[in-house]
């Protein structure tokens, strides 16, 4: 795919002035916001499992929290988990912002490996993870338990602005996310598909869960 078709696909679904506010929050606290494409990708998984019950890691400035808000059930909770209790606060300002009940989003400062083991097991229909990249392994660990049969794994910056298909990057970010690739490209009960949005985002749905040994 070449650069013009690229950001045409990116651009392809508008976002509207409370994304544009979101987004401009994002940039004054050093956030790194999903794209709009990925967005777009994240609103149509979630309108298309017509999810009631949704894990988000990083909750940033409510960008991506937002985007799958939208596509959930008008009764859907959003569990968004993030180290920085401030950026939760911009957060909740969006969600605001965008007219979601606040009964809907349900916001838990803490480290995400501190906070998922705590959530109830297979109730959830989508978990989407754009947290500690050096995390990503455990996070899927802790999504396989949570996921409902049928839900939905999401990994933002698969691709990891190029340097995960490149064998010669090493860093420790970037052989974290390529492990996380292999990996869910071999677990069992896992139907999985690497799409080119933004900086990549790596999608696998549950089918079923491996019996134990």
């Amino acid at each position: 795919m070449n650069q013009t078709s690229w950001t045409y696909a990116e651009n392809y679904v508008d976002e509207d002035e409370v994304l544009a506010a979101a987004r401009a929050r994002a940039d004054e606290v050093g956030v790194s916001a999903i794209g709009s494409g990925g967005g777009a990708a994240l609103r149509f998984l979630t309108a298309v499992l017509e999810a009631r019950a949704v894990v988000e890691i990083g909750t940033g400035t409510g960008v991506s929290g937002l985007w799958m808000l939208r596509g959930m059930r008008p009764d859907g909770v959003l569990t968004t988990v993030d180290v920085e209790a401030e950026h939760q606060r911009l957060a909740r300002e969006t969600f605001k912002e965008g007219g979601i009940p606040v009964q809907r989003v349900r916001t838990i400062a803490g480290s995400a490996l501190d906070v998922l083991p705590r959530l109830t097991d297979g109730h959830y229909d989508l978990v989407f993870a754009d947290g500690d990249k050096r995390e990503y392994a455990a996070y899927l660990a802790e999504a396989m338990r949570l996921l409902r049969p049928g839900g939905v794994v999401a990994f933002d910056n698969a691709l990891w602005h190029d340097k995960v298909a490149d064998p010669s990057q090493r860093d420790e970010q970037t052989v974290a996310i390529r492990d996380l690739v292999q990996q869910v490209a071999e677990t069992e009960g896992l139907v999985p598909a690497l799409l080119p949005v933004g900086d990549g985002l790596l999608v696998a749905k549950k089918v079923w869960f491996p019996a134990a040994d």
